[in-house]
């Protein structure tokens, strides 16, 4: 058990160490521009095409929501009478 515990500890601190660290690129003034310019778009559209299919898809997905909760409640008060 102590020779397993020492190759896993020894695995850990050399892939710790010599793990590679890549230099990612710093966009937050490119989003900021986007975000800030004044076009007419809301701000929870100007991400672009996938912000639109995600407003839609939640948009949908309330709308139905709330009319199936209607058509339930509706449902069980007509139950709940007879």
């Amino acid at each position: 058990v102590y020779v397993l515990f020492q190759g896993l500890r020894q695995i850990s601190q050399r892939t710790i160490s010599t793990a590679s660290r890549r230099q990612l690129e710093n966009r937050v003034p490119e989003k900021q521009k986007l975000f800030q310019e004044d076009n007419g778009i809301p701000v929870y559209l100007k991400g672009g095409v996938m912000d639109s299919l995600l407003y839609r898809v939640t948009t949908g997905l309330t709308v139905f929501g709330k009319a199936y909760s209607k058509i339930l409640i509706l449902w069980y008060s007509f139950q709940c009478a007879n």
